[in-house]
């Protein structure tokens, strides 16, 4: 299905809106014809037929009513089609910002933050002048011309040929040269995308480009590539100012033929002065729809480019689970249950990259299970399994006698309190943070999660406190507290299940102090998994799982994995020795 269709197919509402601003406008392309052809009439009555002011005020005044109604009609159209447009990228932006939702972290992280930012924002807006200019003189530039070559079939069929003639010539002539724009179009905005990405990259990472003396560099290939799309854009320009040029020559060209052939034959007394002057009048409205695409040509070029990296996102398949089941289970509770995990396998990039080969893990109700490795081991996608980011590709995970994959995620995800190893702090104040967690908690619940979690205190000293503003991803603050603000947001969710993704291994001894004893609180009456980086929080675990390639080598209590001397103790004596 075309871009054209699939947009319009997909919201009925803005459908309909396009469809009557298109009919509007073909109204008041009726009326204007009208107007010419009464004004000819006036024309012909006053100067060959000698009638008075008078005579023909009744014509005059239907000439100004038409305009009036004319005007009416083209503004009804533009409203129309503006409501149109807003529909269609409301209707695109609600459905994107739930596509990337569904899609997860997951996806976002594999492409480049800026690219979908240009796509979601730019792209969508793109879709405006698509909406308000193309897609109307597309829909005119087939209907008008039908209008006007009826007219003049009956008022001199004999135009007829030269307008046969270079109406399909100008269109060969438009696709060859749209060809061409549709081109640079795309190049341009692949252009935009890359820069707005190379941008953000560069303003996430300018500490690090001054500490290595990049800077300078990185702004020179700014510089360049802001040239190279100042240069895409002028042969973007050049290529709509050429498409406009040849079809104004041939759409001229054309009428100059038909004034010449409509003089001969009125000088020859062969057509009545009123007809001929008529039919010259027509005969540029004949082309008009035609220029006016040529001149939208670029905004539909923008358009069509901006549609297809949008669904290029919106279609992109969404990994699902193995038997979802529609219906929302009953069970209100479930994540109270034990959790088995029974050989499960999942592996990224189309599965050439495994990440677990076989897991299996049983996980017992109001425990508190640690699993450590090597990096690559698998640990974190134990995580995305739970938080439903990514989907098994072989065996089950069952919370109790439940499949995991029968429960809607969003119904699962409330039964979970998750601390992430990097938590992503808002642009707001601490407290628009804290109640991310639970909107309606109150300022004693919200004071009671921040001292649990060793938050309070700096919170407190923040020059306007809790209504202090973080900055962008919580800059105001250092790591540990970062990490003991999300600790609190997760006091506030009183969620049976917690994942606490351990962040320790970038901070100071104090801050992980206050981490480990806010942790200590945080685990009473849930079922924990930590994800252990370091191996002093896993030694607080009542189990712990060592894997490696995506497995569960060994699970047992700290202590009797220190005595085994097997994997765990190797990488405790490791650990240690790197401590030392």
């Amino acid at each position: 299905m075309s871009l054209e269709r699939r947009l319009l197919r997909e919201n009925r509402t803005a459908r309909n809106f396009l469809l009557s601003a298109v009919f509007c406008a073909f109204l008041a392309t009726g009326l204007w014809l009208a107007f010419l052809w009464l004004a000819s009439a006036v024309i012909h009555r006053i100067f060959l037929g000698q009638q008075t002011l008078d005579q023909v005020a009744l014509l005059l005044t239907a000439m100004f009513g038409l305009l009036l109604l004319r005007a009416g009609l083209q503004w009804t159209s533009d409203v129309l089609a503006q409501h149109s447009a807003n529909r269609v990228k409301q209707n695109l932006r609600a459905r994107l910002s739930a596509k990337l939702f569904a899609l997860g972290p997951l996806y976002t992280r594999g492409e480049r933050t800026g690219e979908l930012v240009h796509t979601t924002t730019t792209g969508v807006e793109a879709l405006d002048e698509y909406m308000t200019q193309f897609e109307p003189a597309r829909w005119l530039a087939a209907l008008v011309p039908v209008l006007v070559f009826i007219a003049i079939l009956v008022l001199d069929a004999w135009t007829l040929p030269i307008l046969l003639f270079a109406g399909p010539v100008l269109l060969l002539l438009l696709a060859l040269i749209g060809g061409r724009a549709r081109a640079l179009t795309e190049q341009r905005f692949v252009e935009m995308s890359w820069m707005s990405a190379f941008f953000l990259d560069m303003l996430q990472g300018i500490a690090t480009l001054k500490l290595f003396g990049r800077s300078r560099e990185q702004a020179a290939t700014i510089e360049t590539i802001s040239r190279q799309y100042g240069n895409t854009t002028m042969d973007v320009l050049r290529t709509a100012f050429q498409t406009s040029l040849v079809l104004e020559w041939g759409a001229t060209a054309a009428t100059a033929l038909v004034a010449i052939e409509v003089s001969v034959r009125l000088m020859s007394g062969l057509l009545p002065f009123d007809r001929a002057l008529t039919v010259l009048l027509l005969t540029p409205e004949f082309f008009m729809p035609l220029r006016q695409l040529a001149m939208k040509y670029h905004a539909g070029s923008a358009g069509k480019t901006a549609a297809e990296h949008i669904y290029a996102i919106l279609d992109t398949p969404v990994s699902a689970p193995l038997a979802f089941s529609t219906e929302p289970t009953r069970e209100t509770n479930l994540a109270s249950r034990d959790i088995l995990f029974d050989d499960v396998f999942v592996a990224y990039d189309d599965g050439a990259r495994p990440a677990l080969n076989g897991f299996t893990l049983e996980i017992k109700h109001g425990q508190t299970v640690a699993l450590v490795g090597a990096t690559g081991a698998g640990k974190t996608t134990v995580a995305n399994l739970l938080l439903r980011f990514v989907e098994p590709a072989r065996g089950k995970i069952c919370i109790g006698e439940t499949a995991l994959n029968e429960m809607a995620p969003s119904e699962w995800r409330t039964q979970i309190a998750w601390v992430p190893q990097h938590p992503h702090l808002f642009d707001g104040t601490a407290l628009d943070n804290l109640r991310f967690a639970k909107p309606d908690a109150t300022q004693a619940e919200i004071y009671r999660a921040a001292r649990a979690a060793h938050a309070h205190e700096f919170i407190m000293q923040l020059p306007r406190g809790y209504d202090t503003p973080l900055g962008e991803r919580g800059a105001r603050l250092s790591g540990g507290q970062r990490q003991r603000l999300a600790i609190a947001r997760a006091f506030l969710n009183p969620a049976p299940l917690l994942i606490f993704d351990e962040g320790t291994s970038h901070l100071d001894a104090e801050s992980e102090t206050h981490i480990r004893a806010a942790l200590e609180n945080l685990k009473q009456r849930r079922t924990v998994l930590v994800i252990a980086h370091r191996l002093a929080l896993a030694h607080d675990a009542d189990v712990i799982a060592v894997m490696q390639n995506g497995r569960v080598v060994e699970s047992d209590t700290p202590e009797a994995l220190e005595k085994r001397g097997a994997l765990y103790a190797a990488l405790r004596a490791a650990y240690q020795g790197g401590a030392t």
